[in-house]
């Protein structure tokens, strides 16, 4: 596995690839890595001859401060972790080498980023989509692959593959949990002893809310099921908790017919950290 750090060594190594006619799987992660991070650069290492995965605590994406500075960086346990899941390359830029000068391009997604993480995070996908359109560039993928934890960004990525035209597929790959539900998130790793016992109750809360709406096909009885399971747990404090159409995004009306894939997302603060899961179901 080589490191490297400067977008033109990537750029110059991604090019040769091309010309040989390899195929690249790109892998933008954020560090701090954990097994839902490998299974994305084991599936991207099946799929493609080379595997670039990316470390880089993008700035431009937190709205808070404090959230960046105490964001997990472990840059030599996770180059570690990444022998032997296929990555090729791993590219680990500074802040100033991925923006030698501020930028002042801004996107818009409209209807997708003013719902959840958009609305209560303003300008993240922005960033994201910055620094993603960036990566891809310097990358030059063949296929690029995100997530499911983190719904509301793929489906923001995939409308910026689609409105640039982006000549990559979107591979978008399963939620990885701890065996008692628990989302696998670099976030996790900051919670208490006591946040962590509390923490699967999250995962809980969406899968009741499944049920309800399986069931009632009512959005408002599941997401207050939801709600009230979780209020048993003073701990907790739901940011937000949104039953949605799972392309759109928008809310899932009442009885919505057979066949709808619906999305139930929340976001949470437990003991000072935020965190994020959803629960993807089709209708029946």
């Amino acid at each position: 596995m080589e490191i490297l750090e400067t977008a033109a060594a990537l750029q110059a190594l991604t090019e040769k690839w091309r010309r040989e006619g390899r195929s690249i799987g790109l892998v933008p992660t954020m560090g701090a890595l954990h097994e839902g991070h490998l299974q994305l650069v084991r599936t991207a290492a099946a799929q493609n001859d080379e595997v670039v995965v990316s470390i880089f605590v993008n700035p431009t994406q937190f709205n808070n401060s404090e959230d960046f500075k105490l964001y997990p960086r472990v840059p030599d346990s996770d180059a570690e972790m990444l022998r032997g899941t296929g990555c090729t390359v791993l590219f680990t830029p500074t802040v100033e080498e991925v923006y030698p000068r501020p930028t002042v391009l801004q996107f818009n997604f409209g209807a997708l980023e003013n719902v959840m993480e958009g609305a209560h995070r303003p300008g993240h996908f922005n960033g994201v989509a910055t620094v993603v359109s960036k990566l891809f560039h310097l990358g030059r993928p063949h296929r690029a692959y995100f997530g499911q934890k983190d719904w509301q960004q793929v489906a923001v990525v995939r409308q910026l593959v689609q409105d640039l035209s982006f000549d990559l597929d979107l591979i978008s790959c399963p939620t990885i949990r701890e065996t008692d539900g628990l989302a696998m998130s670099s976030r996790n790793r900051r919670l208490s002893p006591e946040a962590r016992a509390v923490a699967p109750r999250l995962y809980e809360a969406l899968q009741l809310a499944a049920a309800q709406l399986q069931h009632t096909r009512q959005p408002e009885l599941a997401q207050q099921a939801a709600l009230d399971f979780l209020g048993a747990y003073p701990q907790i404090e739901v940011e937000y908790l949104q039953v949605a159409d799972a392309r759109l995004l928008q809310p899932l009306p009442a009885g919505t017919e057979p066949g709808q894939e619906a999305v139930i997302c929340l976001a949470a603060w437990l003991g000072g950290v935020r965190l994020i899961d959803n629960v993807v179901l089709l209708l029946t």
